[in-house]
């Protein structure tokens, strides 16, 4: 299990722009933590996802694909921040 954290650089007033990704040995999220502009932090996990959070229907790549867009800068964190973020996230409410 590996946990990132990806600065998203972008203009988008609905798109977060700091995403934490709790990312299994096969690939795929298991738990996602998103901080938008206006300050909501919001999270998903399997039982909990939203038209407006969701994890990734895909295999997210690895920690070095991502950093090399350059709108991403993405680093590898400890499981203990992760969890301090996971604890202070709320479960989105909307559906889309």
């Amino acid at each position: 299990m590996e946990h990132w954290k990806v600065e998203w650089v972008h203009d988008f007033s609905v798109e977060p722009v700091t995403i934490y990704s709790e990312v299994g040995e096969d690939g795929y999220e298991t738990r996602k933590i998103q901080e938008f502009r206006d300050g909501r932090i919001l999270k998903a996990d399997e039982q909990h996802e939203t038209g407006e959070i969701g994890l990734s229907e895909a295999p997210v790549g690895s920690l070095e694909e991502v950093a090399e867009q350059p709108e991403f800068r993405a680093f590898r964190i400890p499981l203990g921040e992760f969890e301090e973020l996971w604890e202070r996230a709320r479960w989105s409410r909307r559906n889309g």
